[in-house]
């Protein structure tokens, strides 16, 4: 009896927070987004204004995701701003890189310092377009960074999490650089890159663990902690440690589950191809899945962690592109794991779709 009232107090919580997440954060979400458009439509440079407004066009559902953060702890969206601008570089830059032609391994690390300028409220904004073809964006990407700062400044335990959200930063500018270059290069790199780490992360393969770097989401989870007084070093690590590389893993390969034919069409690496077949790419995201609940599970808070990633099989499982690559035995088993939570969000999450607001 206690158990049960337990599971529906959780449930009710659990329900609460979706709640609060699709009424209150999704349109904060969008209004920053339409400021931010805003601003990259009057770029000088015509290439760095399409890639912009393209970015957030197509890649919206990336803050919208990322901004469930905002709600950690019991706060009220008081992050938004930070995740909406942090993401909107990642997304930005990610295109700049795919998108406009370049393949200069060097010109995408001098971008990328604008990614890790952003968690840096200390320094200087560089100049980060210095080896890139296109320079002139209105101080669009300069405004993007010192947005992330002017929020970071105001956290009272950012200095806790600085180091190890840098520590992230710095490896997912290494993995945007090495993707992104000669295609002869990319695999060969990305290899080498992944010697130098193995040693720490002996369960995975060199893709997964390239997928793993690719997330935002330790960073966000180290902030919306740095957010609460008193957080000590210890605490700060144990985020960093629940989330990479299992939470962070989880999130991208979903995310390229879903893109493998897209990538396909545009010659773009995506890292579930590199799976023996359908079943070994089941067999490994369902590891990922419950290595990912086990860890959201020792965080603290747990209930809300473990509800972001009971969320992200729902969040990318119910987009169409699903159905349209035959992936339906893969989400159904995703989503059993997850069980009666996952469908409950699953469902919410095609609604969503079927109104726009995904």
């Amino acid at each position: 009896m206690i158990e049960t009232l337990m599971a529906r107090s959780e449930r009710g919580r659990r329900l609460a927070l979706v709640t609060r997440f699709v009424t209150r954060v999704f349109p904060q979400v969008e209004r920053e987004l339409g400021r931010w458009r805003e601003r990259i439509a009057g770029a000088g440079d015509r290439e760095l204004a399409a890639q912009g407004v393209a970015s957030i066009e197509k890649k919206r559902f990336h803050c919208q995701g990322g901004s469930v953060y905002a709600l950690a702890g019991g706060a009220d969206g008081e992050l938004v701003p930070f995740i909406v601008a942090f993401q909107t570089i990642s997304d930005y830059l990610d295109n700049l890189c795919d998108r406009t032609g370049c393949l200069e391994a060097d010109a995408f690390r001098q971008l990328h310092t604008a990614f890790t300028d952003a968690l840096n409220p200390d320094l200087e904004p560089g100049d980060y377009y210095r080896l890139f073809s296109y320079r002139d964006d209105g101080g669009y990407l300069a405004a993007l960074v010192q947005e992330c700062r002017s929020v970071l400044r105001s956290l009272p335990s950012y200095g806790v999490v600085k180091r190890d959200a840098l520590r992230l930063a710095a490896l997912y500018s290494d993995l945007q650089t090495l993707k992104h270059t000669y295609l002869p290069l990319r695999e060969t790199l990305l290899k080498n890159w992944f010697a130098a780490h193995s040693g720490d992360f002996p369960e995975l393969d060199w893709w997964e663990f390239a997928a793993a770097t690719g997330s935002t989401l330790g960073i966000f989870a180290l902030c919306a902690a740095a957010g609460r007084p008193g957080l000590t070093a210890a605490e700060a690590r144990a985020v960093t440690a629940g989330y990479f590389p299992w939470i962070c893993g989880l999130h991208i390969l979903l995310d390229y589950l879903i893109d493998q034919e897209e990538d396909r069409k545009g010659g773009d690496l995506n890292f579930v191809s590199y799976y023996a077949g359908p079943a070994a790419c089941r067999e490994r995201l369902s590891l990922f899945l419950k290595r990912a609940l086990e860890a959201a599970a020792a965080l603290p808070d747990p209930l809300f962690h473990t509800t972001v990633v009971l969320g992200l099989p729902a969040f990318y499982l119910s987009d169409p592109k699903v159905r349209a690559q035959g992936l339906e035995e893969t989400a159904e088993l995703l989503l059993s794991i997850g069980g009666r939570e996952t469908l409950s969000m699953y469902r919410l999450c095609r609604i969503l779709r079927a109104l726009g607001r995904i």
